[in-house]
């Protein structure tokens, strides 16, 4: 089977278990155990084709579907192979944490068939946002996104989780909408340049041109972008939906929202970034992203220290690490962006682990008030030991997979100049790692609550977790070699345009002529 059928199959295979697991909403007494089969084969079947689908680029295929309208490079792969490992997890996860809600009488069994429907609908909106290669349907794919999830962050049907799936769809249509003028401008202005509607719209034709696109058009349409999908990614100040939909939606939809849906808006915006660094040279992008980085992580390592409320705390900690991967692309290099590659996964197995370690804690304590979650050690202890390891893995403490990546984006910006910037950065991870001490002092290694009866969560919510850790642990010990394969090739397609630019300088100097870039470099004297 070609990259090309793969990734057909992948999406194909999303769409089928979603329309499947809406149809067990009529199979009666057997809606219960026919919609997990189903589910639990939808997300090992794409499990395995992502992995195809990235064996198959490695290999040298070209994966372009749909004339053009889909394509899988290294970059995207990386997001792919994310998305199905969160899923995977994940939905894993949901089937002992939902079977648990049934017998509680929280949910009834038709809300099954709408949970793992719009599970699967959610993965294939997020997988179809980083294939596409039309700029307008990349724009759609993320506001599908959307669609396919606000209906899981409302799940539970209460007043606040209805709040905060209109919270969630408000500001991220308002975002996105920014995000549209931004890819208007872009086909517009590739249009003029390349007289050919339908080879302005591929983002692999418009990268081919970029630099016959215009600079002043570009910068404005990368701020809209940035703004845009920026809302969606997390980054400060457009972050204001994540600590509601986050801490009201089903655990593992939390995880999936946060190791996910964050990182594939954040590879549009990294598409359009390669856009811009070609047409208007790549210190325009990277200072954006060394601003909203900063500010990112800034803000959030405060908000993280004084939360009491663990989802909404884990929720701040996504907006800190998001703007970690982008400080790292801010860096730029080789280095820097491998670096934030590095961490987009390895952030996103974090907070799965996190976040699923969150949904056994309300399933004992049936609170997310850390000041009620005591002793977690004494009452749940193998839960205990999981919330325990990924607490420390966020706080960056080796020899965690997340530390790893912390270090690489610190030396990559010492390396690269911005050593004040980066001892700044240092001391805000400090005030996120006190914030997790304090949090494990307290709910894990305090003392138990009175009367409360010890007893840990069930196998199947406590096996995906294991599983995460063990992913975290080779992640932070030794990268496998075809994550490392596609981080370098990757990192490749988003360094071109320095390259480029320094390749373009040292070639036109003598004469001052030719190349715009070479242009706007002064002639020695």
């Amino acid at each position: 089977m070609t990259g090309s059928w793969v990734l057909c199959a992948l999406l194909s295979t999303f769409l089928v278990a979603s329309a499947a697991a809406f149809a067990t909403r009529w199979f009666g007494a057997w809606t219960e155990h026919a919609v997990a089969v189903i589910h639990l084969a939808g997300i090992s079947l794409a499990l395995l084709f992502a992995v195809a689908l990235a064996a198959a680029v490695l290999d040298g295929q070209s994966v372009i579907v749909f004339g053009g309208w889909l394509f899988a490079d290294a970059l995207g792969c990386i997001f792919v192979g994310l998305v199905a490992v969160v899923g995977f997890l994940t939905g894993a996860y949901s089937i002992g944490y939902l079977r648990n809600e049934l017998a509680k009488g929280d949910i009834t069994v038709r809300s099954l068939s709408i949970y793992y429907g719009f599970f699967h609908l959610f993965l294939f909106t997020m997988v179809l946002a980083v294939t596409s290669n039309n700029l307008i349907m990349m724009w759609v794919g993320i506001e599908a996104t959307t669609l396919g999830s606000v209906f899981l962050v409302g799940f539970h049907g209460r007043k606040a989780s209805l709040e905060a799936a209109w919270k969630y769809v408000v500001i991220c249509t308002v975002g996105v909408a920014f995000g549209l003028y931004g890819t208007v401008l872009v086909f517009s202005n590739a249009n003029a340049v390349l007289a050919n509607a339908e080879a302005a719209i591929l983002w692999t034709e418009v990268v081919k041109h970029s630099t016959a696109l215009d600079p002043a058009t570009i910068s404005i349409a990368f701020v809209f972008v940035l703004i845009g999908f920026g809302a969606k990614a997390g980054l400060f100040p457009m972050h204001a939906w994540m600590p509601d939909a986050y801490s009201e939606a089903p655990s593992p939809v939390s995880a999936l929202l946060s190791g996910a849906l964050s990182n594939c808006a954040l590879l549009v915006i990294i598409r359009y970034a390669v856009i811009a660094a070609k047409t208007a040279g790549p210190h325009f992008p990277q200072t954006l992203f060394l601003i909203f980085g900063t500010l990112s992580i800034g803000v959030a390592a405060f908000f993280i220290f004084v939360q009491r409320d663990v989802k909404r705390l884990l929720a701040y900690s996504s907006v800190e690490n998001m703007g970690l991967i982008v400080l790292g692309l801010g860096i730029g290099g080789p280095l820097g962006v491998a670096a934030a590659l590095l961490h987009t996964i390895n952030h996103g197995l974090a907070k799965t682990l996190m976040f699923c370690g969150a949904g056994n804690i309300l399933m004992k304590y049936n609170t997310r008030d850390l000041d009620r979650i005591k002793g977690m050690l004494r009452v749940a202890p193998v839960s205990g030991f999981l919330v325990l390891v990924g607490a420390l893995a966020l706080g960056g403490m080796p020899p965690f997979n997340v530390f790893i990546s912390e270090f690489l984006t610190i030396v990559a910006g010492v390396k690269a100049g911005y050593g004040w910037l980066m001892a700044i950065c240092m001391v805000l991870l400090t005030v996120v790692l006190a914030s997790f001490v304090r949090m494990i002092s307290g709910a894990i290694l305090g003392p138990a609550p009175d009367g409360m009866a010890k007893g840990d969560a069930d196998a199947l919510t406590l096996a995906p977790l294991f599983l995460t850790v063990a992913l975290m642990l080779v992640m932070g010990a030794h990268v496998p070699g075809p994550v490392v394969q596609l981080i370098t090739q990757a990192g490749e397609i988003i360094n071109a345009p320095a390259a480029q630019s320094r390749h373009s300088v040292v070639q036109g100097a003598p004469g001052c002529a030719s190349d715009r870039l070479v242009k706007e470099t002064p002639c020695p004297k």
